[in-house]
């Protein structure tokens, strides 16, 4: 019998992770505290290596497989290149702050407008467009490279060759910051 990770399909596992972006936006919205903290730090870790995995991955994929997928995905990598800006000033902000839940408010509408671009616009396609074992692997290549992205968002990085040429380092960097940041408590 074959494991769920063999039979995942991408669409499913972005549309997946997707959900649980929005529940960790809305539980920073609602909360305050080390809760509030604890879940951005989940949030923007998960966005982190969610966007580099579709740039890498999903993305050029679309750009290819459909007729107008290069506008499709200029639209998606302006709205991610812009997240990632809010997203590392959000980072230095004081999560109690008024100046952090007003960004963070307007970041999330941002948020929740770009997930839904992607569910309607560029999956549905990829869906279609995709054969059975492309879109299993394509799930495997985004499980693979979200093992080794980055941590923290890194704006300008919005292609794959930056993505592959910066990345690495940008996720060793990350990964011994969020370290330091453990450690710390």
């Amino acid at each position: 019998m074959a494991d769920q990770a063999t039979q995942e399909n991408v669409v499913d596992l972005l549309l997946a992770q997707h959900e649980e972006i929005r529940h960790l936006a809305s539980t920073v919205e609602k909360n305050h505290g080390k809760v509030r903290k604890d879940a951005f730090d989940r949030l923007r870790r998960l966005l982190a290596v969610h966007e580099t995995a579709e740039e890498e991955v999903v993305h050029p994929f679309a750009r290819r497989a459909t007729g107008d997928g290069s506008r499709v995905v200029d639209a998606r990598l302006e709205e991610e290149n812009k997240a990632k800006g809010v997203l590392s000033d959000l980072e230095k902000m004081d999560p109690e702050s008024a100046d952090f839940e007003g960004t963070f408010a307007r970041f999330h509408r941002d948020l929740e407008a770009h997930a839904s671009h992607e569910e309607e616009e560029e999956f549905p396609r990829i869906a279609r467009e995709a054969t059975p074992e492309q879109m299993r692997g394509m799930a495997k290549a985004v499980r693979a490279a979200e093992a080794i992205a980055p941590t923290h968002p890194h704006q300008g990085t919005e292609s794959p060759t930056k993505n592959l040429a910066l990345g690495p380092m940008a996720a060793v960097a990350d990964r011994v910051r969020d370290a330091i940041g453990k450690a710390r408590g």
